[in-house]
């Protein structure tokens, strides 16, 4: 695809992590920085987030940003029409057609800025998370500190029994956990 505008240069970058670990946090951090420079931006996050807001990306620690919710990451393209700054929470609850989308607005000249869980509470990656990684230009990703015995966690453990890959949740059903904590819980089970 040729570039509508050659001096302009795109990228894609993706903040992962666990529950709790910073993620929105530093999405939502990148993206007001972006604004203070008087960059056209637009954040999108699913539709079915709505845990804290159902338009704006909220971090746990209660810090916030307007959004559009999307059904569909090509809806993402159908509104960003001469943004400079895209910013994406919670990707990994879209499709893999998501990754294509950043791709494309990245080609356009736009910086995309990604966040999402890039595992899921059994320790699996999650859904279009490490495609988006293998195609960004920059990974960042962030740890939690481990509940159980202060370690940097990198896993976000279920307390509930639903074994739902997709099942939204805060501090009642989510805690952050060690590669260690995580590996001892699963051997009970």
């Amino acid at each position: 695809m040729f570039l509508e505008n050659a001096n302009r240069k795109g990228w894609i970058e993706v903040v992962c992590g666990s529950m709790f670990s910073g993620k929105t946090e530093e999405l939502i951090r990148r993206l007001k920085r972006a604004q203070f420079a008087n960059q056209k931006v637009e954040i999108f996050k699913p539709r079915i987030d709505v845990r804290y807001s159902e338009e704006q990306v909220v971090s746990h620690d209660a810090n916030a940003i307007r959004s559009t919710p999307v059904d569909s990451p090509q809806n993402i393209l159908l509104m960003s029409a001469g943004v400079d700054v895209v910013g994406i929470d919670e990707a990994q609850f879209f499709d893999k057609s998501i990754v294509g989308v950043c791709r494309e607005l990245a080609d356009n000249g736009v910086r995309v800025i990604v966040a999402g869980l890039d595992m899921d509470y059994t320790g699996r990656p999650f859904g279009p998370m490490p495609a988006l990684m293998a195609t960004a230009e920059y990974v960042t990703k962030v740890h939690a500190i481990c509940v159980r015995c202060g370690n940097l966690a990198n896993h976000s453990h279920r307390l509930t029994q639903d074994e739902k890959q997709v099942m939204l949740g805060a501090q009642e059903t989510y805690e952050p956990i060690c590669r260690h904590c995580f590996a001892a819980l699963r051997r009970k089970q």
